[in-house]
Order: structure tokens, then sequence, then C-alpha cells
């Protein structure tokens, strides 16, 4: 993917990750039975608040892999698990950047089912590229089409994590404590 289809992917997930996020389904059921004005207006403050909070963080993890055209070799060097896996566990040894990751992660999942070309996931260790058949030249009437669709699916995904696994805004205790509980 280019870097307009990364952008558009984090811009999305910012959105619907803030919408997730922000939802307490008890309250919502405690609006949806006495709707006013001022808990309508609170709820969507929240939502705002939420998007903002979760956008920026989920587009700086988006757009970082590709620092490795400044240096090294693109789709190698900053495009792997090692990568990924110390964005992973930066938020478990300093307390921030939890979500910088999810933008990683979904950068690395649009390079791999989005375009022809694939990421060398295990560099250094291999330099071999993994791709899907199904992606598309960068600079295809494709490549957005693509995109959304790619990003709706990761929504789901992040959905389904969220609310029948862990919230993704659970502290790090409870992260630990739920991925014990269901053995991983």
């Amino acid at each position: 993917m280019n870097k307009e289809g990364h952008v558009l992917n984090a811009a999305l997930l910012g959105l619907g990750l803030g919408v997730f996020l922000s939802v307490d389904p008890e309250g919502l059921a405690a609006l949806a039975s006495a709707p006013t004005s001022e808990a309508a207006l609170d709820q969507a403050r929240a939502t705002a608040v939420s998007v903002v909070e979760l956008t920026v963080p989920v587009t700086l993890g988006a757009l970082f892999p590709d620092v490795d055209t400044a240096f090294g070799k693109h789709r190698k060097t900053l495009h792997n698990l090692p990568v990924l896996g110390l964005f992973v566990a930066f938020p478990f040894v300093f307390g921030n950047l939890q979500f910088v990751w999810i933008g990683i992660a979904t950068h690395y999942l649009l390079d791999v089912l989005g375009s022809k070309r694939g990421i060398a996931l295990y560099y250094p260790f291999s330099r071999q590229e993994y791709g899907f058949p199904t992606g598309v030249a960068t600079s295809s009437k494709w490549a957005n089409p693509l995109t959304v669709a790619i990003t709706a699916f990761e929504l789901i995904a992040l959905g389904a994590v969220h609310f029948l696994v862990v919230p993704l805004d659970a502290g790090v205790t409870q992260a630990i404590q739920t991925a014990a509980t269901l053995g991983l």
C-alpha cells in the first residue's frame, strides 16, 4: 500500500476504535431507555475525545514502518515481527503508546494483503517477503477500495477482541490476567 492508503486505514481505524472504546453497553442501554439531550451530548463528547485520542497514536504507528524508506531496506528494516514485538511490549514497560502497535500491525496487514510485494516478516533472520496473491499495485485504482475492505475486516476483528475477549483499553494487569485465564 502507499502512504495515502496507510493514512486512510489509520483514520478509519481511529474513528472505529474511538467509537468502540467510548461505548459503554450499560450506559447505552440507560440512554436508550431514558434519552436526554444532556446524556446524548455527554456520549457524543466522550466519543469525539476517544476518536482523537486513538487516531493520533494509530496514525503514528501506521506511518512508522515506512520510515525505513529513508534508511535500510524498505519493507524489511521496519516491516517485521521483531519491530512489532517491541511496540507491543513498550506499554508493558513504559505505560504509554498502547495503541501505536495497532497502527503498525495494520500497516503490516495492508502491505501483506493489499500489495503485490508483501513484507519480510522475519527480517533480519530471513529476507523472504510474504504477500497474499490478491494484492494490487500501489498505483492501482483498486488500492483505496481494497484498503477500506481490509480496514473493515480489521475493525470487525478488533471489535470482537474488545467486546468478547479483553477490552483494548484494559490496563496491562487486566490484559495479562485475561490472557492467563484464556490459557494464552
